[in-house]
């Protein structure tokens, strides 16, 4: 699953560790979920989407692997 999270974590002009801190998780996990090396729980995703001041469908870009198999 793709996301957004870097892009609008620099919008609101925040790094990895300000995220991180809102979300009461390391500046490690963050940097993991914004290169797509690690899922993010629903709670996490939640609290993400609530320090970005966004929905939790606006940061993660679901991909059905039908969809990715016919590009």
């Amino acid at each position: 699953m793709e996301n957004r999270i870097r892009e609008m974590r620099k919008a609101r002009g925040l790094s990895q560790e300000d995220l991180a801190s809102g979300c009461d998780v390391s500046r490690q996990t963050i940097n993991a979920i914004e290169n797509n090396k690690y899922d993010p729980s629903l709670l996490l995703a939640f609290r993400l989407a609530e320090e970005l001041h966004c929905r939790v469908d606006e940061l993660f870009i679901y991909r059905n692997n039908s969809e990715e198999q016919q590009d």
